[in-house]
């Protein structure tokens, strides 16, 4: 959302918090050109970690102190760390397909429990060489979408964002009806060279499916960020006929009924916010957001 289009001047804090927000999905460019998404307890960034290198070495090397560092993927104790490096030489030696493909779907899962996303999109593929089949395509395309939207550069996010959608491409010519798949492939489109392709396949998925929140929220989302506040409208309030305990929804509800004017309309939303949700620091963005609503009666 661009700050010149917003009537309400913001504090900081309300303005952190309502990036904060965002869905996980969305992938905000920051001015430097590389491409960050946030989220509710959004995870931190992929650090520098190529995805194709020789049995991902470098996790292996990684020690307990890498947990004095915010910067720096989950932290992984020194006994999870060798535990992964144990299965990975495991896998390295291992020649019968059954055997080796367990072993890279037990990877996969031990890499994406310590958000090494890039890693675990590694193994899970290799999962789907060696067992084809819907569920583990799925579960490649879904830790390098995530490796995407936590990218520390814009490169990275092109990279990973490519391999997300290439997968996410073949789980829906083998299921054309996974909703999720379909979303998901949108919104590397939308960060991509071809966001009205990745809006195409949103409003189909509504089509199809009128109910499903993730693709009214992200759509509702998108309203706000292009500054189409009155779509945005809309949306938040298909999304919350669904499902009137969405708490980002109610949120960004505030902040689009706020931005057309519709102040009390606003002043209700952030309200329920406050009803739906005990995090200090959201209802610190929403006390704030209400007394600008308020002073600028």
């Amino acid at each position: 959302m661009s700050k010149g289009r917003v009537a309400l001047v913001l504090s900081a804090v309300v303005l952190a918090v309502l990036m904060a927000l965002l869905p996980k999905v969305i992938i905000n460019k920051e001015k430097d050109g590389a491409l960050t998404a946030t989220g509710e307890n959004a995870k931190p960034s992929q650090q520098e970690h190529d995805p194709n290198h020789p049995g991902h070495e470098d996790h292996a090397h990684e020690t307990e102190g890498a947990a004095n560092s915010a910067d720096v993927h989950i932290t992984a104790s020194p006994a999870q760390l060798k535990e992964i490096a144990d299965l990975r030489d495991k896998f390295t030696r291992e020649g019968g397909a059954q055997a080796k493909a367990k072993l890279a779907e037990e990877l996969g899962q031990k890499y994406a429990s310590i958000a090494r996303h890039d890693s675990a999109g590694y193994y899970f593929e290799q999962l789907a060489q060696l067992r084809p089949g819907e569920r583990s395509l799925q579960k490649a395309a879904d830790q390098y979408f995530e490796a995407a939207t936590f990218a520390a550069t814009q490169e990275r996010t092109e990279q990973f964002g490519k391999k997300a959608q290439g997968l996410y491409q073949q789980v829906l010519k083998n299921n054309p009806a996974n909703q999720d798949a379909k979303i998901n492939l949108a919104m590397t489109y939308i960060a991509g060279e071809n966001p009205m392709q990745g809006v195409t396949l949103l409003r189909e998925v509504i089509a199809a499916d009128p109910k499903n929140e993730k693709a009214l929220y992200n759509m509702g989302v998108l309203s706000i960020q292009s500054t189409q506040y009155d779509r945005a409208v809309g949306r938040f309030q298909e999304l919350l006929a669904v499902n009137p305990k969405h708490v980002e929804g109610t949120f960004y509800l505030g902040v689009a009924l706020a931005e057309t004017g519709q102040k009390q309309e606003a002043q209700k939303a952030f309200m329920r916010v406050k009803e739906l949700t005990n995090n200090p620091e959201v209802e610190a963005s929403v006390d704030s957001y209400l007394q600008r609503l308020n002073s600028a009666q």
